[in-house]
């Protein structure tokens, strides 16, 4: 027999395939999406990523695709303020071909939910919330991350980011005025290095 679908069914079948799922969004009673979405696991259509967070993959012979991790993290936590630390900061712009055991992301200012696919560092530099995810990884190799994954070093570290500038993936000024309000001596150190090593090579004025 059929059961036919509510609200809260229909807006799930309706979903396309490699999208969240929050059950409060879905319409009706919070009963009512519960229920429609513990059907729809039952059925194989939804995994369940944390509570209230659900996620529609593609099928396969091997089960349902999953999220990647970065994409649960903004998901959950938003791009602003955040984004890649250590490994995956270095990765983030080439950098290394290590792959971390579990990708690290860097936050500004919060209470970090936990049951999260990352490892979770957090700033309290409230003037990150402006920055750019690859803008903060670029701060959190500077403040020293760099020495333990960049692959080639500074000299890599130095060509890469001077890319960055040049194309305007990193804005210096942002990260310029961002640094002036962290905590790191190490990061203000590196930084201004960076920034000799930049006029030398005429990326920077």
């Amino acid at each position: 027999m059929t059961v036919a679908l509510g609200p809260a069914g229909k807006a799930l079948q309706a979903v396309p395939v490699g999208s969240f799922v929050h059950t409060s969004a879905l319409p009706g009673s919070a009963d009512a999406a519960a229920s429609a979405v513990k059907r729809a696991r039952e059925r194989g259509e939804l995994i369940r990523i944390r509570k209230g967070l659900y996620f529609k993959g593609a099928k396969t012979r091997y089960g349902m695709t999953r999220p990647p991790a970065e994409a649960v993290v903004t998901e959950v936590l938003g791009k602003t303020g955040v984004g890649p630390a250590g490994f995956s900061a270095a990765r983030a712009f080439g950098l290394t071909t290590q792959l971390p055991a579990k990708p690290a992301v860097a936050v500004t200012g919060r209470r970090v939910p936990t049951g999260l696919p990352v490892k979770v560092t957090t700033r309290s530099n409230p003037a990150r919330a402006s920055l750019r995810p690859l803008e903060i990884a670029a701060l959190e190799l500077l403040r020293g991350d760099w020495q333990g994954t960049v692959d080639d070093g500074w000299p890599a570290l130095v060509t890469a980011l001077g890319e960055a500038v040049t194309s305007r993936k990193l804005r210096w000024n942002k990260l310029s005025e961002a640094a002036e309000h962290e905590h790191s001596p190490a990061l203000r150190i590196a930084l201004a290095r960076l920034r000799d090593d930049l006029r030398t090579s005429g990326v920077l004025a």
